[in-house]
């Protein structure tokens, strides 16, 4: 099985470049890293990662959460969130828990490695069960 890809969305470099070196150490490839959320969209759709680390505050005109819906939604990546402001969490969980997962920082490695499994978990299962929806479709 190959290892899994992950594209980094850190508006903090030195952060960004610390967590590319714990994710290779955890065995994951790392895709990319960019602290826009609208680069963070090109690069999804063109490299698809199998996973997106996104941070709730970015540089640019758009945040963590208007990135992470886009490429939820339209190109069906999983996105553990990846921020220090508890407060902005709670208010988020409660809006979209079934789609995201959070970690707040500072995070420990089995934390981070956690969250990206379970992601990804998530994701395997609900390709697999909509594989079995879609074959069960009447034909015509």
């Amino acid at each position: 099985m190959s290892k899994a890809t992950i594209l980094i969305v850190e508006n903090e470099v030195i952060i960004a470049m610390d967590l590319a070196y714990k994710l290779e150490q955890l065995g994951y490839e790392i895709s990319g890293m960019t602290s826009y959320g609208e680069e963070a969209i090109t690069h999804a759709r063109e490299q698809r990662p199998d996973l997106v680390l996104m941070d709730i505050r970015l540089a640019g005109k758009m945040d963590g959460v208007q990135a992470a819906e886009i490429i939820c939604s339209d190109i069906s990546i999983p996105v553990v969130f990846l921020t220090a402001n508890v407060g902005r969490a709670i208010q988020l969980q409660g809006k979209v828990a079934e789609s995201f997962s959070f970690l707040l920082k500072p995070f420990n490695d089995r934390d981070l490695e956690t969250h990206i499994e379970m992601a990804l978990s998530k994701q395997r299962v609900e390709q697999e069960q909509g594989s079995v929806h879609d074959a069960r479709k009447p034909i015509g």
